[in-house]
């Protein structure tokens, strides 16, 4: 304890002489050399932003005002309680902000363009600009999972679009502009500056298609040394023109490379012209209507109805172990006759993905999407089926089932009996 005391008294007396130098070097009322005009001189000077140019400052003033952040709303759900006894077991399902991510304006009717991965799974999408505190309602008009790009339609917005240029004429070496929202709306429309390092990377990614079926991607990407941070995805990548060039994506990291390497400024854009079909393919389905101001249509049928009609299939859910070759969904097992499953064309193997175009990914998903329809509904129900997969329920043997196709099946419901869906 008596050395800690002595050290406290040594740092208190550093402390006191430092502040008797300061009372030394700035003596109270002493007179100044200095001139009021020449203080005056010094500290009273202007800068003359006509003069301060370069073609950062005019493509930020060019293009800033329509760069927006993107908001991803998902429903998390929680279950609680028992899944015996009284009361059953319980959920309850609360949106959520899953991620938020940025994009651009191309359009004058309120498209905006980012990446697939930024509006994934989202329940609800809103769009944000610097300096409004509302948030835009937005509707997915288009996308492209492979190569990580999606159009939103937004609801009100009220921004100029940028001019597109041709990644095709981009030149190692030239400036790289990349606007964006890193981080979220704290940092919104932060402009970060570098050059183009490399043109055709090829990047592999595995995916997973809308039903969890795994699969590899090979893309070619415009690698940048701007800094690419959390947020940016979806953002702006512009060249001196002003005109967006690339659609910032992601960037490599030590963590992201599984190393203790230092990894710095390494980063990937999408280039422009793999955007430009889906664009042109939302414009050209376009029709006026505002898809994001308009209300959800009801989705279920007659729930008054004391029968519910079935497929005619007894089913099993498979599990996230078996999507290296097959999506999540309900394996087929047992298909009535004459069942309107059977004659849907349904089979044993099938594994039943979706209705009318809602995801299922387990036989629960299932059940409870059948019990919004009612008897004589006419349904789509899409189905992975692959070569090997009719004794699947028997064998568990990935090595044993080929390659397969998703089929779109047109079901007719009716009241059955005897049958486990």
């Amino acid at each position: 304890m008596k050395k800690r005391a002595n050290g406290w008294g040594i740092l208190a007396s550093v402390l006191v002489s430092m502040m008797l130098l300061t009372a030394i070097l700035v003596p109270a009322g002493a007179d100044s050399v200095v001139s009021e005009e020449e203080i005056s001189a010094i500290l009273n000077t202007t800068t003359d932003q006509t003069q301060v140019t370069s073609p950062f400052t005019q493509v930020a003033a060019q293009v800033r005002n329509s760069v927006v952040g993107i908001n991803n709303y998902q429903q998390v759900t929680s279950y609680y309680g028992y899944g015996f006894g009284y009361g059953g077991r319980q959920s309850q399902s609360v949106e959520q902000l899953s991620g938020t991510g940025s994009g651009v304006v191309v359009t004058a009717y309120g498209h905006v363009l980012t990446n697939y991965h930024v509006v994934e799974d989202a329940s609800r999408l809103t769009v944000t600009v610097a300096g409004d505190d509302k948030e835009y309602s937005a509707v997915v008009m288009g996308y492209d999972a492979d190569q990580d790009i999606a159009v939103l339609q937004v609801s009100g917005l009220n921004l100029p679009p940028v001019m597109l240029g041709d990644s095709d004429a981009l030149q190692v070496g030239e400036w790289a502009i990349v606007i964006g929202n890193p981080l979220g709306e704290e940092f919104a429309r932060t402009v970060t500056v570098g050059v183009v390092s490399a043109l055709d990377r090829e990047l592999e990614d595995t995916n997973y298609d809308r039903y969890g079926r795994r699969y590899t991607t090979t893309n070619t990407m415009i690698q940048v040394d701007a800094a690419i941070n959390s947020g940016n995805s979806g953002g702006g990548m512009f060249n001196v023109l002003g005109q967006l060039q690339g659609i910032p994506a992601r960037k490599y990291s030590a963590n992201a490379l599984y190393s203790s390497t230092t990894v710095d400024n390494i980063g990937f854009c999408i280039p422009i012209n793999v955007a430009k079909p889906l664009i042109e393919e939302v414009l050209r389905s376009y029709d006026g209507s505002d898809p994001a101001g308009e209300s959800e249509k009801a989705k279920n049928g007659d729930n008054s109805m004391l029968s519910k009609p079935r497929l005619g299939v007894s089913v099993y859910s498979l599990s996230s172990a078996v999507t290296e070759k097959l999506p999540m969904g309900s394996y087929v097992s047992e298909v009535e006759e004459r069942s309107p499953a059977h004659e849907g064309g349904i089979q044993v193997g099938d594994v039943i993905v979706a209705v009318d175009d809602e995801i299922c990914s387990s036989s629960n998903a299932l059940i409870t999407k059948l019990q919004q329809y009612k008897e004589g509904d006419q349904i789509t129900v899409k189905v992975y089926r692959a070569e090997g997969m009719a004794d699947f329920y028997e064998h568990q043997d990935l090595s044993k089932v080929g390659d397969g196709e998703y089929i779109d099946l047109t079901v007719v419901l009716r009241v059955i009996d005897n049958v486990t869906m």
